[in-house]
């Protein structure tokens, strides 16, 4: 909102809310994005509260329409879709800046996307949890992260893998529930099937698991010498998983990040 020149409206902002840090100092948090308090959102009179699917649950979205607040739910699981919906807010301010802003950020993914850099095989976890076996929770194609990662060179070693239920079935070859409206989207995968996966190169995000230096170490362990350490890197989590006007940053950084991993050793 602020980068679209749009922040004099923000009336209320979540407790994970960071940028621009002067700006938003007077604001009043109204919860996390998982548990808001609803009753003061309400209180605010709000003429719009913008929601993520991914992020904020079905309770909140429909307890804050029951209570007469129009709210916008976003959902997107591609670059151009996250483009959309900064499109729809742009009009929907009716601000020129605003949309002219988001033009010149469809023109950056068009440009990106006929780039089309070499693939580089990637893994990207997003959790990790200690255990026999150790497991990591990585994405596949249905989500916004395996886009910005396609758009910029890393094609994503598990696009294609499902999230099987139990946990059992998800690390083995034990039979799978049915999901039953489920989210099939990040899977638990183990070294072994990490290993499998020829990896040319891993990214670790800040976030939501806080990744760091012993990780990128412990990958390596994990996959046996077949990926030099310098290959695997740690990234800020908000270019791979925040689907606003970040996105511009996204391209620009992995792009270049891109083009230092293909000029690294491929393994050990």
């Amino acid at each position: 909102m602020f980068e679209l020149g749009l922040g004099h409206s923000v009336v209320a902002i979540t407790d994970y809310c960071i940028y621009p840090a002067e700006a938003l100092a007077g604001l009043p948090r109204i919860g996390g994005t998982k548990n808001p308090r609803l009753p003061e959102i309400v209180a605010l009179q709000p003429d719009v509260v913008f929601a993520n699917q991914e992020e904020n649950t079905q309770a909140a979205v429909e307890g804050l329409r029951a209570a007469g607040v129009n709210v916008v739910l976003h959902f997107p699981q591609t670059v151009e879709q996250a483009v959309v919906d900064l499109a729809s807010i742009a009009a929907l301010f009716g601000s020129p800046a605003a949309q002219q802003r988001v033009a010149q950020l469809a023109q950056q993914v068009a440009a990106a996307r006929q780039q089309a850099p070499r693939p580089l095989r990637t893994f990207v976890p997003v959790w990790y949890e200690e255990g026999d076996p150790q497991w990591w929770m990585t994405l596949n194609e249905h989500t916004f992260t395996h886009d910005v990662l396609a758009l910029c060179g890393f094609e994503n070693v598990f696009a294609a893998r499902e999230r099987r239920y139990p946990l059992a079935a998800d690390l083995s070859s034990e039979p799978a529930k049915l999901a039953e409206g489920r989210d099939t989207r990040y899977p638990r995968v183990t070294a072994a099937e990490i290993r499998a996966a020829q990896l040319q190169a891993a990214l670790l995000p800040s976030e939501p698991y806080a990744f760091a230096a012993q990780d990128a170490q412990r990958l390596a362990d994990a996959v046996g010498g077949q990926l030099a350490i310098e290959r695997i890197r740690l990234v800020d989590g908000s270019l791979l998983t925040w689907p606003g006007t970040r996105l511009g940053l996204a391209i620009s950084a992995l792009q270049a990040l891109h083009a230092d991993l293909m000029s690294q050793p491929a393994s050990k």
